[in-house]
C-alpha cells in the first residue's frame, strides 16, 4: 500500500477577508478533555461531544482525592447518576493532554459520559466524568406560555470543509500543473467525516505540543489515524500546512507545491477530510491538516 505525505510551511500574510476565526488554546484539565474529546484521542479514537463542567462532580473528585470511595464520594456530594468514569493524573496542567493520551485516553473518551467535575492539590488531578444526573420529573407548569415568534432566518454560510471541497473539485475538474508533472481532470472527492475527524485529531495535536510532522509524538502515521476510526482504506495521503489563515490562502498554497499538488490531483483519491487548529508559544498561527484516502469496498 503507498502512502503519501506532503508538509508545507507558510509565512505570516494578511487577514483574508470571511477566514475562519482561530481557535483559542489554553492549558487546564477541563480544556485538555473537550480537545481529546472532540480531535478524538490524537485522531486514534471516535470523537465525543464536549462534556459540561458540573460544581457537584468537583466535589466528588475533591471526596475521592481525600481516599473515599468513588460511590461514596457521588454520594456525598449528592450527584445520582447512572454511570462514571475517573482518571488520577500527576503532572503540570500544560502536560495534562499527554498525560491523559498516556492513559490511553479511554476514561474521557467514552461518549456516554456527558458531565465532568476536578480537584487538583499540587501537580495531581482528579478527574470524574459522569452520565447525566438522575432527577425527578419537574411538575408540569400550570399556565400556557404563548409561543414565541419565530427568529428570522439567517442566511447559509459554507462550512470550511464544504468550502475547501468545492475548491479543491474545482481544480480536478480542470486539471493543473504540478512542478513538471501535468495532471488531466480526476473525479471529485466526496468529504469524509471520518477523515475529518482524524485530520482535526492531528492538527490538535501538532498545535497543542508544537510539532509539525506527518508522523505523531506516539509515532502513528496518518495510515495509523485512518484505520483508528474505524475506516478501511487503499491508499491514504496527507497534506499539512503551518501559517495560512483562510482555506483559499492553504488550498492555493498546497497548488502551489509539487508534491501537495500531486496529493490533490490523484485521480486515486475518492474522499478526502481538512481540519484546522491554532496553535500556542512561540508557534501561534493555524495548522492545517487534509488527508485524502481511497475506501475499501
Amino acid at each position: 500500500m503507498k502512502r503519501l505525505w506532503s508538509r508545507l510551511t507558510v509565512g505570516v500574510v494578511a487577514l483574508i477577508a470571511g477566514s475562519a476565526a482561530p481557535l483559542t488554546v489554553q492549558a487546564d484539565p477541563l480544556y485538555a478533555v473537550q480537545v481529546l474529546r472532540q480531535g478524538g484521542c490524537g485522531g486514534t479514537m471516535p470523537a465525543a461531544l464536549d462534556v459540561h463542567h458540573v460544581a457537584l462532580l468537583d466535589r466528588a473528585a475533591k471526596q475521592w482525592a481525600l481516599g473515599r470511595a468513588l460511590a461514596a464520594a457521588l454520594a456525598q456530594s449528592g450527584y445520582d447518576t447512572r454511570a462514571t468514569q475517573a482518571l488520577h493524573i500527576k503532572g503540570p496542567d500544560s502536560a495534562a493532554i499527554k498525560l491523559i493520551r498516556r492513559s490511553g485516553c479511554s476514561p474521557v473518551m467514552d461518549r456516554s459520559m456527558h458531565e465532568i467535575g476536578f480537584y487538583q492539590l499540587d501537580q495531581d488531578t482528579w478527574l470524574v466524568l459522569a452520565a447525566e444526573r438522575v432527577r425527578s420529573p419537574a411538575p408540569k407548569p400550570a399556565t400556557v406560555v404563548a409561543a414565541a415568534a419565530p427568529k428570522p432566518a439567517t442566511p447559509p454560510t459554507a462550512p470550511l470543509p464544504g468550502y475547501a471541497l468545492q475548491l479543491v473539485n474545482d481544480v480536478r475538474a480542470h486539471g493543473a500543473r504540478c512542478g513538471d508533472r501535468s495532471f488531466g481532470p480526476a473525479p471529485p472527492l466526496r468529504l469524509s467525516g471520518a477523515l475529518s475527524q482524524v485530520a482535526l485529531g492531528h492538527a490538535f495535536d501538532m498545535a497543542n505540543h508544537n510539532y509539525f510532522e506527518h508522523d505523531d509524538l506516539l509515532g502513528h502515521t496518518p495510515a495509523d489515524r485512518v484505520r483508528a476510526v474505524g475506516y478501511s482504506e487503499k491508499l491514504v495521503g496527507e497534506n499539512i500546512a503551518y501559517g495560512p489563515k483562510s482555506t483559499d490562502e492553504v488550498v492555493e498554497g498546497w497548488l502551489h507545491s509539487p508534491g501537495h499538488c500531486e496529493n490533490i490531483m490523484d485521480p486515486r483519491f475518492a474522499e478526502m477530510g481538512i481540519a484546522y487548529a491554532s496553535g500556542q508559544g512561540s508557534r501561534k498561527g493555524l495548522y492545517w491538516v487534509q488527508v485524502l484516502a481511497d475506501p475499501r469496498a
